[in-house]
């Protein structure tokens, strides 16, 4: 049984959590890596290295994909919630805002933040049939 979320109850779900996984396109294939982040509006905040492929993203204006989703195997549900987004360096402000909220778990050398400015949010959520 799958349902599709508004965007307000995806907003609601991303802000339930803080780790979550970028996609985008490298020499012609797909990397997925997992982040921590935090809402900022409707976009979201995260750090990177200075040195890194992400960085380097951002300075292209990168098209990227962000998911989050949790499950409980006991209840059998779940969610799942997709970005569309363009990464970009954060503005001093939100870079201010997020340092308080971002903690990276990959280690403190990650101090350029970066916004995925959204362009589209889709969310479903599945649960299974009792009966099953």
């Amino acid at each position: 049984m799958i349902g599709t979320l508004d965007e307000k109850q995806c907003y609601d779900l991303l802000g339930s959590t803080t780790v979550g996984r970028i996609g985008f396109v490298r020499d012609a294939r797909v990397e997925i890596i997992p982040v921590n982040y935090a809402l900022s509006g409707r976009d979201l905040i995260l750090h990177t290295a200075p040195d890194g492929i992400l960085r380097s993203l951002a300075d292209e204006g990168a098209a990227v994909a962000f998911e989050v989703d949790h499950h409980t195997d006991l209840a059998g549900s779940g969610w799942s919630v997709l970005l569309q987004a363009t990464l970009a360096l954060a503005t001093p402000a939100e870079k201010s805002a997020a340092r308080v909220q971002v903690s990276p778990w990959a280690g403190a050398d990650r101090d350029v933040a970066l916004r995925l400015a959204v362009s589209e949010v889709s969310g479903r959520r599945v649960r299974r049939d009792p009966r099953d």
